[in-house]
């Protein structure tokens, strides 16, 4: 029985030539048989056609030559286990009306977005030192525009719902991570900032008050959300630690990219279309803020989320809580024990080192005649 130890550690030394290889879209950390967890961990790869075997493509170039599963799991001394997907893609831009239609105060789950897209707004934050002002956490792809730090206005609904700036304008963008062709990317992240703070209000669609945030979740752990698109929806946690290629198309030029260590949700029922990035997954029991829906692949059946703890170092953010519950501990979320951390069964926070290096960017304020 493979430990997730060991296979986060051969997946990390093989997830960059593998990811090269035609049809693999992505290569993670799972279960060996997810209907019986004490079976241990597996190499979970994400991919499109693979053949059976290696003797009828011995003409194909390494790039494109399928992947034998048994030799690889005989070689590598742990399960490998194939999710068929057709690919990844991000999901801004159709199902459910009730969340895309307008709402004051504003409140996680409904459309967002800026004149030209729409995506869902995932959560309201504050400062991580029990600030007051009030911010709107989704996707940079969702609040950016083509991930530069320019003007950006953010209406709700968002502009593919019918928003408009005259109308329906609601703030600005604030802050957010630049997404990167040439290197590694972790957090498709972005906060706006509202005109005003009542404009906001600290509850999520359906569920109420979320009164803090998970700092790390394993492989098999049961989450719910609401998405613009999708509406109530819930998943199960199918791999961690997962590298995958994920496709932006034009958006700010970016074509494919590759993220590291991203988490993998499985739905019974899509749960990840157009419109529902930035969705915020929680728990099924206590609303607790686990994990950030970014993109999705093809039939939605499949989210591609990275931990809410990554937001929240790189922000400096904290769950908003709503005034009645200004009592309770600033830094509301639940704390795993020691044995967690470097348990490669969950997902880990940013080391030290890897978060210098994410550094957000503060947006261009609009100008005062843009802001009407």
């Amino acid at each position: 029985m493979a430990s997730f130890r060991k296979a986060y550690q051969i997946k990390q030394r093989l997830a960059a030539n593998i990811l090269k290889r035609h049809g693999v879209h992505g290569i993670g950390v799972g279960l060996s048989d997810p209907r019986r967890p004490g079976k241990g961990a597996a190499i979970i790869l994400y991919a499109s056609a693979l053949a059976a075997t290696a003797k009828s493509n011995q003409k194909a170039s390494s790039k494109r030559k399928p992947i034998n599963c048994a030799k690889l799991q005989t070689k590598l001394g742990v399960p490998v286990r194939i999710v068929r997907s057709a690919g990844f893609h991000k999901h801004s831009s159709s199902e459910s009306v009730r969340f895309r239609r307008r709402i004051r105060p504003v409140i996680a789950g409904y459309s967002v977005g800026t004149p030209g897209a729409s995506g869902t707004a995932g959560l309201i934050v504050t400062k991580r030192k029990c600030g007051q002002n009030r911010y709107l956490l989704s996707n940079n792809h969702v609040l950016v525009n083509e991930n530069s730090n320019r003007c950006s206005k953010t209406l709700q609904p968002g502009g593919a719902d019918g928003g408009t700036v005259r109308t329906d304008r609601i703030g600005e963008l604030h802050r957010f991570v630049r997404l990167s062709k040439k290197r590694n990317n972790y957090l498709d992240a972005a906060m706006a900032k509202p005109l005003r703070p009542a404009l906001l209000n600290p509850r999520y669609a359906v569920f109420g008050t979320v009164p803090g945030h998970l700092r790390s979740y394993r492989v098999g752990d049961r989450f719910k959300k609401v998405g613009r698109t999708t509406g109530i929806r819930t998943g199960r946690v199918e791999s961690i630690h997962t590298d995958i290629r994920v496709g932006y198309g034009s958006y700010g030029n970016l074509g494919t990219i590759t993220f590291k260590n991203q988490s993998v949700i499985r739905g019974n029922r899509p749960v990840s279309l157009s419109g529902d990035s930035g969705s915020v997954w929680l728990t099924r029991r206590g609303n607790l803020a686990a994990a950030v829906n970014y993109a999705g692949s093809a039939d939605g059946f499949l989210s591609i989320s990275y931990p809410i703890e990554w937001f929240m170092q790189v922000f400096g953010a904290r769950v908003a809580t709503p005034s009645s519950h200004q009592r309770r501990k600033c830094h509301a979320l639940h704390r795993p024990g020691r044995s967690r951390l470097r348990n490669y069964a969950f997902t880990q926070p940013l080391p030290p080192k890897l978060l210098r290096s994410i550094r957000p960017i503060t947006a261009e304020h609009c100008p005062p005649k843009c802001r009407r």
